[in-house]
């Protein structure tokens, strides 16, 4: 039952791929025709042997002795052509299937819901959108050359053999069966290691990643050794299933051809008896033995090949169950304008996937336009849950947040999103310039940069740079300072305007005078904006509206600072706190 199971959802696998290359059938159309006419030349090349043996050395009464030398030449031209076309055709193909699957599994992961991004390493998801995908293209597209190309190849001399002599052709084809048993058995190990494979490429990746990103601490704390070691554990892993791999392959490729040569041998045997030979002539029995020996290039592609189809389909299996994964829900129809009286948490109840303890329980406060609300607690208290569930980058599971008495998940992601900043406390910039991070995803002026960056306090170190706005900033911003790139994310905020303004430690990274610096512009932000602030600090949320104070999910007090302090509770503990 689990065998037969396997082989449907290979099977089914294996034409989900080839359905990407069937979008461009044209081309695939063209490659086919030229497959089929190539296939066919060996045989015709063998079926030439028996008028020019038989004709031109035994009976030598071929009366124009440059056909058969011609109709080689010719034979050539016409493979070489067709040869060209088919590979051609099958690699424009094959490009175009990586780069659709590249794009459709790349807009999956921008689709993807945060809890996956916490339970899957960054190393997987680009391994598989690397050499998985590689390995998908190969079964879709240059596998199917040898597919269609050595198939018709081998009907092709099986027909010419079998024109000549049936009884020998027959005599060949009882090795069919056992073939047919040791690559079913092929097949199985060449799919399990792949799917090994992927994993392991997947973790050497993901450990590769990890030291590039975390060489500084690597360095500091003398974690090389360890280093190697984590990737050298990796590495001899994959190489040891890739040897695995070519070992089953270098092996099963001897022994059908030992199969095949058995075969030969036996035909060869029973050729030369005397009522045998008598009925074939010289020219039919080197025709019928030169079919049998071209046999042997396309039987070896052929078993060959089954080693590229089952890595593909193996990778297809990895690719296609991520493709198939339910992306974020986004059920709302409703569009939110930005225009709100009241948010309100709802006896909030959140547990991320796999946690036996709840983040959050019940948790329940308002948020009054134009207010700015704080979130005060120790780590791992939840407020960055609840900041992240105001963006719907998770949806709770009990209660609800609500704008204006309407659950937000009743709006669409994208309307929602359009009207929330954010400025978290590790900020995120991309390889690009100065510029072009301020205005992230968005189309606007340089004067309108540069305003979001002087009222982040960013625009007198920015002039100071090489090329001023130009200016690259690295691989996750790596040449600035954490106080500038936490500024240049400000800017980023403060140029889009969205009413609803979520600060999760904005001014961490920054020393004193960086923090005053931005804190002014921050409270010219704010002033227009309803402001979710998460701080550790407390001096930094004083002059908020309304303090929400957290305990392991729980809210446990809430009011006004003076309120909180006169209260001699929680809040009062922590702000004596050193």
């Amino acid at each position: 039952m689990t065998q037969d199971a396997s082989v449907a959802t290979g099977s089914q696998t294996y034409l989900r791929l080839l359905g990407y290359a069937r979008d461009h059938w044209r081309r695939m159309a063209v490659a086919i025709v030229c497959m089929i006419g190539y296939g066919v030349t060996d045989a015709t090349f063998a079926a030439l042997m028996k008028p020019l043996l038989d004709g031109g050395f035994v009976e030598r009464t071929t009366p124009n002795p440059w056909l058969v030398p011609l109709a080689v030449l010719g034979l050539f031209l016409f493979r070489g052509v067709t040869g060209f076309l088919s590979t051609y055709n099958l690699e424009w193909v094959g490009g175009r299937v990586i780069a659709t699957l590249r794009a459709n599994l790349f807009q999956k992961y921008l689709d993807l819901p945060s809890s996956h991004y916490d339970q899957t390493t960054g190393g997987e998801m680009i391994s598989r959108l690397t050499y998985n995908i590689q390995m998908v293209a190969n079964a879709a597209s240059r596998a199917v050359t040898v597919l269609i190309r050595d198939t018709v190849t081998i009907i092709a001399l099986l027909s010419l053999m079998a024109w000549h002599s049936w009884r020998l052709t027959l005599a060949f084809l009882l090795i069919g069966p056992i073939l047919g048993v040791l690559i079913a058995w092929i097949s199985k190990r060449f799919r399990r290691i792949s799917h090994g494979i992927q994993e392991s490429m997947g973790r050497l990746t993901h450990t590769t990643e990890e030291a590039i990103d975390g060489q500084r601490v690597v360095k500091i704390y003398g974690g090389q050794a360890h280093e190697r070691a984590r990737f050298a554990t990796a590495n001899e892993r994959t190489f040891r299933l890739t040897l695995k791999e070519a070992a089953t392959r270098a092996a099963s490729t001897p022994v059908i051809h030992f199969l095949v040569a058995m075969a030969l041998a036996a035909i060869m045997y029973v050729a030369s008896v005397e009522g045998l030979s008598q009925s074939l002539s010289v020219g039919e029995f080197m025709s019928f033995l030169t079919a049998m020996l071209l046999l042997f290039q396309p039987l070896r592609a052929l078993s060959d090949l089954n080693a590229t189809i089952q890595k593909g389909i193996a990778a297809g299996e990895s690719v296609f169950s991520l493709l198939d994964s339910p992306s974020e829900p986004d059920t709302g129809t409703q569009t939110f304008e930005g225009q709100l009286s009241i948010i309100e948490f709802d006896n909030i109840g959140f547990s991320y996937p796999n946690s036996t303890r709840s983040a959050i329980d019940k948790a329940h406060f308002e948020m009054r336009a134009g207010q700015t609300v704080a979130l005060v607690g120790r780590s791992g208290s939840g407020k960055t849950t609840l900041a992240h569930l105001l963006a719907r980058l998770y949806e709770p599971t009990s209660g609800a947040v609500r704008i204006d008495g309407t659950d937000i998940r009743e709006y669409s992601l994208q309307s929602l999103r359009a009207q929330i900043a954010y400025v978290g406390q590790d900020v995120k910039l991309f390889n690009d310039t100065v510029a072009a991070n301020i205005a992230y995803a968005r189309d606007v002026s340089s004067a309108e940069i540069e305003a979001a960056a002087a009222a982040a306090n960013a625009d007198a170190f920015i002039a100071e740079l090489d090329q001023g706005y130009d200016t690259w900033v690295g691989d996750d911003g790596v040449l600035l300072s954490g106080g500038q790139r936490q500024r240049i994310a400000i800017a980023r905020a403060l140029l889009k305007r969205a009413p609803l303004l979520i600060l999760d430690e904005a001014t961490s990274a920054l020393d004193t005078e960086s923090e005053h610096l931005v804190q002014a512009g921050l409270e010219t932000l704010m002033r227009s904006c309803t402001t979710l602030v998460i701080a550790h600090r407390l001096s930094t949320i004083e002059r908020a509206d309304h303090i929400v104070v957290l305990d392991r999910g729980q809210v446990v007090e809430q009011g006004t600072h003076a309120e909180l302090l006169a209260q001699h509770g929680y809040y009062a503990r922590l702000h004596q706190a050193p």
